[in-house]
């Protein structure tokens, strides 16, 4: 298994919705059979500028990482429909052991 994330901003949108919820509802037409968005409270990525959670910031600026516990086969058909629109996205990808007890 392998725990596949993305590191978007709030405010990047596709297809007319954020970039985050995107993600989400291609991976669910794609058959992943989970996802989640998670907001930052605060954060800086590759051209150093921090934000952060505010009651005077609502830029919609902050990192949102989107999560997915997924089969070889699953991240590969996401990662491929990504680099097929030639998407810039960062990600992570790293093999996870996943299960109930």
């Amino acid at each position: 298994m392998n725990m596949l994330n993305f590191y978007v901003s709030e405010k990047q949108q596709l297809a007319g919705k954020p970039l985050h919820e995107w993600l989400l509802e291609e991976a669910k037409a794609l058959g992943i059979s989970g996802g989640s968005a998670f907001r930052a409270i605060a954060g800086y990525g590759r051209h150093g500028r921090m934000h952060e959670d505010s009651f005077f910031e609502l830029a919609g600026e902050l990192p949102v990482k989107v999560e997915f516990i997924v089969d070889d086969e699953h991240a590969e058909r996401l990662l491929s429909v990504l680099r097929d629109r030639n998407m810039r996205i960062f990600f992570m990808r790293t093999r996870v052991e996943a299960g109930t007890v």
